[in-house]
């Protein structure tokens, strides 16, 4: 029997994950659960769990943060999460098992079989500090700021307050969220190697986009996508199918 503690601060979340546990899984016991994640670290180091399901948006300490102050960390991880398809891209590059809220009981039972597997095998299965080195790496890098320089002066960016990036030769233009542009004497390519790439996508070789910025896509011929701001990309036949496969459409 796998032992199981929830994390998350929404305690009918708790509840709904817990029931589909009991009604979709025999091999999975629930054995404690928290919505304060400060108590959560104390619980886990001192129940020694096989599994943690863990929600990464919380308040005061979040998911990452609870991670890296654990001592005891030999247990496998399936995170659970509202964030949208773009961000679990972060999650998939990392070989992250993760649950998409409302969670859905195929998606439950085929991430509790992973860990089954894992468990079963002869290998080194506990590999969870790799694992989290990565993960919190990728979000540290997620949350830098990007380096802009403009004239005799260097701005410093959010890179989620971006929308896209647009190539004019050895120029490239920065097009911000609140309707602010910047122009830097910088390749796109240039751009593209400081931009965090779980979210960040080349779909043109003019155009670099922000994927939770898309909120439409037009598929007739190469494709189009459609920003939050109604802004209309093209996507090149060279990355349709990088783009379609990062948005999950087929």
């Amino acid at each position: 029997m796998i032992k199981a503690v929830i994390v998350d601060d929404e305690q009918l979340a708790i509840e709904s994950l817990q029931w589909e546990i009991e009604n979709f899984s025999q091999d999975v016991k629930v054995i404690e659960s928290f919505t304060n994640p400060k108590e959560a670290i104390g619980g886990i180091n001192e129940l020694k769990p096989d599994l943690v399901f863990l929600d990464i948006e919380m308040p005061e300490i979040d998911g990452f943060q609870l991670l890296q102050l654990l001592e005891y960390k030999n247990f496998d991880l399936i995170i659970t999460t509202a964030y949208n398809q773009y961000a679990i891209q972060a999650f998939k590059a990392n070989a992250i098992d993760y649950l998409l809220k409302p969670v859905d009981p195929d998606d439950l039972i085929q991430a509790i079989d992973k860990v089954k597997n894992r468990q079963g095998s002869n290998h080194a299965t506990k590999n969870i500090e790799t694992v989290l080195s990565k993960l919190v790496q990728g979000n540290l890098e997620r949350h830098k700021k990007i380096p802009l320089s403009l004239n005799n002066k260097i701005i410093l960016i959010e890179p989620e307050d971006i929308l896209y990036c647009k190539s004019d030769g050895s120029y490239t233009t920065v097009y911000m969220r609140n309707g602010d542009d910047y122009l830097v004497s910088k390749s796109i390519k240039h751009i593209e190697e400081l931009l965090p790439k779980d979210y960040f996508i080349r779909i043109h070789k003019s155009y670099i986009v922000n994927l939770n910025e898309i909120k439409e896509l037009v598929k007739h011929g190469s494709g189009e996508i459609i920003l939050s701001n109604n802004q209309i990309i093209p996507i090149s036949r060279k990355h349709r199918k990088q783009v379609f496969e990062a948005l999950n459409i087929s």
